[in-house]
């Protein structure tokens, strides 16, 4: 039995008028839909543009266009979508029979032809197409549930990350709009230092989850309204590697984000001359991620209000972290700081504290 009509849109190109009817009533007859007929094979680009084939029929000898320039415009038409090219041809000649097979051709038949032996071809070659087209159409099908679940998975990650960033600052004195304007700005620094777009959306993601260590320290300490002795402050200094513990689960060297969220979280208090925490590094050795996190969270520490301290001016924040350059802070992303700084100053007005829910 022929493939359904719907499975058999067939293209004749051939300049001889009785052939063309000849071909036209057997491809009918033989349960196919309606072929598309062409005898002036200049009509071809526009009408190959506007629809598919599942075959082409081609005789070599056109007008305007020879066989093989038709078999090339077809295939730079169509690409790697090319449909089956079945050559009939009254040029037996076994030479010829080799070029078109090399040109593109899927296969050759010779006038006069047995009509069983081309309608056979026909049906094999049509029928191998759809196959072909169905196959192409669920594969594509399949990676787009791939990508819409990858999505998903990639999303349930990331809330997952942000819920355990908001238990952190529920344990802290910080508020929601702290996180959000530390990770925001710490992008707006990453991007100002050459960051691409991907690595950008890494820093965002990954910046709330500096302090995530802070769930493991005491609340007689974390929440003591006073100083903190020497013992409990290295206690407290101690959540920049609780920190990293949690966020390096097993696993987790293969997930960019939590790999980056686990170096800002164990090295963002470490300072550029070497005096920080909780190992000691200094300069280009402290990743640059926690080098960036470093100038958000302390600016906007010293600007953010807090049960146990008023807000700095903004000026005098500026300041100290400009006289802290080159000591506590990267010179680099200070400089970077000041490049970007009127944008950085609007996210911080529109993310206040007064101006957050």
């Amino acid at each position: 039995m022929p493939p359904p009509a719907a499975h058999g849109r067939i293209l004749v190109i051939d300049d001889d008028r009785p052939s063309l009817q000849l071909l036209d009533e057997l491809i009918r007859m033989a349960g196919f839909a309606p072929p598309t007929l062409v005898s002036d094979p200049r009509e071809l680009a526009a009408i190959c543009a506007e629809r598919e084939f599942d075959l082409v029929l081609i005789d070599l000898d056109l007008p305007h266009l020879s066989g093989w320039q038709v078999l090339e415009l077809l295939a730079a038409q169509y690409g790697e979508h090319t449909p089956p090219l079945l050559v009939v041809s009254g040029d037996a000649r076994r030479g010829n029979q080799v070029r078109a097979l090399s040109a593109g051709a899927s296969d050759y038949v010779t006038k006069p032809f047995d009509v069983g032996e081309l309608l056979l071809r026909i049906r094999l070659h049509t029928a191998g197409h759809h196959s072909r087209r169905l196959l192409r159409s669920q594969k594509a099908e399949l990676e787009a549930t791939v990508q819409q679940r990858t999505r998903a998975l990639r999303q349930s990650r990331l809330d997952i990350l942000r819920m355990l960033g908001r238990a952190a600052e529920f344990r802290d004195n910080e508020t929601g709009a702290h996180i959000l304007r530390m990770s925001h700005a710490s992008a707006m620094l990453a991007r100002e230092l050459g960051w691409d777009e991907e690595a950008c959306e890494l820093m965002l993601n990954a910046s709330p989850l500096h302090d995530v260590g802070k769930i493991a320290i005491p609340d007689s300490i974390l929440l003591k309204p006073g100083p903190l002795t020497p013992a409990e402050r290295a206690i407290m200094q101690q959540h920049t590697v609780k920190g990293a513990a949690i966020l390096n689960a097993p696993g987790a060297e293969a997930n960019e984000l939590l790999a980056m969220a686990a170096e800002i979280a164990l090295h963002h208090h470490e300072r550029w001359d070497g005096s920080g925490y909780p190992q000691g590094i200094a300069g280009a050795a402290i990743p640059l991620a926690a080098r960036i996190v470093a100038v958000t969270d302390v600016l906007d520490a010293l600007t953010s209000e807090r049960p146990y301290k008023q807000a700095w001016p903004l000026e005098r924040a500026l300041d100290f972290i400009r006289a802290h350059s080159g000591s506590h802070f990267d010179p680099a992303v200070v400089a970077a700081l000041e490049r970007c700084l009127a944008e950085v100053l609007g996210l911080l007005r529109r993310l206040s504290d007064t101006a957050t829910p």
